[in-house]
């Protein structure tokens, strides 16, 4: 049964490209892979960057200490996901989230709920028997406060609820079968954000710098035998600049890093110098704290594949009147780390009360799982809905 479980996150798992064969091959496995996949389709338009955009209603995902400088008191935004479109049809994620602002000195709270379904999965025991057909699925709550530190200055923190189910309670009757269980655990964000704005002749620019340390928490446990799993915890940095090129028509340039504080199966700290390669006990028994710190320095490539598992992207947006807007982007991961390099267009439509963002991807890498995904986002201005109800209430 465990050797079924693991095929099954195997393939679910994007962080890992088909061509991942080669004894070079090092790229970082994570539980809760979907906590890695960008929910909202503005994000996703730009090449997966959102730690330093202009403040959005998915803020909470790549950001919360964005919501201080939101322009609405709050909002509420859905997203979906459509995965894996090429292979299947019923795999998909779905993300909702909303904030709140009290105000500059009170601050205010956000909070998103991300729900990843599997599709319809047949388990086999280790004979080739069909068990059951079962629908894996993961899910995250999480709960963010946020608040100005100077008016250039914002800061978040958040805790998060982390919940897999890859088997729906199936497990073989085999004699000696290793029995699988869901998993969860509990993690934790830390985010900062700086906007400063410029003057210029044609009118106010903003740069901007966006920092997040995300999901640091405990590992997943799956299996009774106490083998355990790191979830994505990664340390984000983001650098974005507006330039307005008249009083309606504006630029927007972002970039960003992530880097996953995940440490290497293959690793220089393995016990067997021979290989660099941790047994499953041995990389089970590693601390999550301790974890973070050696993926720093741990990879058998030195400097060069310590930055090798640096993910890229860069993105450009062009709004008009702050109404229409269009996007692209472009994400880079190295070969030898999964390999998912991929070319994003997006577009989007906001109103007072409501707006409507789409973004499509196409993959650069044949075994890309990004390949042709869509991402939708719904968003609603609460503070608009309720001036247009007092309006008509007058």
């Amino acid at each position: 049964m465990k050797k079924i479980i693991i095929s099954l996150a195997a393939v679910l798992c994007f962080t890992m490209s088909a061509k991942a064969v080669d004894d070079s091959m090092n790229p970082l496995i994570t539980a809760m892979p979907s906590l890695s996949i960008a929910p909202d389709a503005r994000a996703a338009g730009m090449g997966d960057v959102g730690v330093a955009t202009e403040a959005d209603f998915n803020s909470q995902y790549w950001n919360p200490a964005k919501y201080a400088y939101m322009y609405s008191k709050g909002g509420i935004t859905a997203n979906y996901t459509p995965w894996l479109r090429k292979l299947v049809g019923d795999i998909d994620l779905a993300y909702l989230a909303g904030f709140y602002n009290f105000g500059d000195l009170a601050g205010g709270i956000g909070a998103s709920f991300t729900y990843f379904s599997m599709g319809d999965v047949a388990l086999t025991d280790a004979q080739g028997n069909t068990l059951q057909n079962v629908r894996p699925n993961e899910w995250a709550l999480d709960l963010s406060y946020f608040r100005k530190l100077h008016e250039y200055v914002s800061m978040s923190v958040a805790v998060r609820f982390l919940y897999s189910d890859l088997n729906n309670g199936v497990n073989s009757s085999a004699t000696g079968a290793t029995e699988m269980h869901p998993a969860w655990t509990m993690a934790a964000d830390i985010a900062l954000y700086y906007k400063q704005p410029i003057e210029l002749p044609m009118g106010t620019s903003n740069f901007s710098l966006g920092f997040t340390l995300k999901n640091l928490g405990g590992k997943m446990t799956y299996a009774d035998d106490g083998s355990s799993n790191f979830i994505p915890a990664s340390m984000n940095l983001g650098v974005g600049y507006e330039l307005p090129c008249d009083a309606h028509n504006f630029l927007t340039f972002n970039l960003e890093t992530n880097k996953l504080l995940v440490p290497s199966r293959k690793s220089k700290f393995a016990p067997d110098k021979t290989t660099n390669q941790y047994t499953g006990e041995q990389y089970s028994q590693i601390n999550p704290a301790k974890g973070w710190f050696q993926s720093f320095a741990d990879a058998p490539g030195g400097a060069k594949e310590e930055f090798n598992e640096v993910r890229w992207g860069a993105g450009i947006e062009y709004s008009y009147n702050k109404q229409f807007f269009a996007r692209a982007g472009y994400s880079y991961e190295n070969y030898y780390k999964g390999n998912r390099n991929y070319i994003t267009v997006g577009a989007g439509f906001h109103l007072s009360i409501v707006s409507l963002d789409v973004s499509y991807c196409v993959g650069l890498a044949a075994t890309n799982p990004l390949d042709q995904t869509m991402r939708f986002t719904l968003g609603f201005d609460l503070a608009g809905i309720k001036d247009l109800v007092d309006n008509r209430k007058k």
